[in-house]
């Protein structure tokens, strides 16, 4: 079989064993992503979507928005070809030599200090966390005391440190987002949402 059909087998086979489910066409459409990228289907119970989440993720890509990743492995992931062709790009600065030293400096983590260093540019960004639970902490709380908005915060940390945590308090706020509950999730996970929200969008136009 050829690459496109072995995914398009495994698709469907996913929708077969999942069984009844509440989730909508577009949501059904990354939950199913969710568990062909980790083979588990746990995600078809305790994944999370706010009503905003897919047409405000949608609009911003459409735009050509920024998606701010915690973890080089969740921008590497991300399907940059189809964002490119939108104007989008991904950007990660957990490895910045200033990111560095002022988390040892100021006693924080890498992915606080890199979430509170783009603050400015979060408004209207899509966030795409699945490592780092202080990453989503850091912009929850810039959510709340500093008023930014982004279009849509993937918040998919997994760990057994503030992980659950971090995503119930994403859970209780009006931003939109994608999330997991309790101590699953990664960055699989939140490259294999976005890319299911990359490949929703139409082609883009031609002047």
């Amino acid at each position: 079989m050829l690459p496109h059909e072995i995914e398009s087998e495994s698709f469907r086979i996913i929708r077969s064993e999942m069984g009844p489910h509440h989730f909508d066409e577009q949501q059904l459409a990354i939950v199913v992503r969710v568990i062909h990228a980790t083979g588990d289907f746990d995600y078809s119970n305790n994944l999370r979507f706010h009503p905003e989440a897919i047409p405000s993720g949608l609009a911003a890509l459409q735009r050509g928005c920024t998606i701010v990743a915690d973890v080089r492995m969740v921008e590497a992931g991300i399907a940059s070809r189809i964002l490119a062709r939108f104007g989008g790009r991904v950007m990660c600065d957990i490895d910045g030599s200033d990111v560095s030293e002022a988390a040892g400096t100021q006693g924080l983590t890498r992915a606080t200090v890199a979430m509170r260093r783009n603050a400015a540019q979060l408004d209207g960004t899509i966030v795409a966390i699945g490592n780092a639970p202080t990453a989503l902490m850091e912009v929850l709380r810039l959510v709340r005391e500093d008023g930014i908005r982004p279009a849509l915060i993937v918040g998919v940390p997994v760990g057994f440190v503030n992980a659950a945590e971090s995503k119930a308090d994403l859970c209780a706020q009006e931003v939109p987002y994608v999330t997991s509950l309790g101590r699953k999730g990664g960055s699989s996970v939140a490259v294999a949402t976005v890319n299911a929200l990359l490949r929703m969008l139409p082609p883009p136009c031609k002047d």
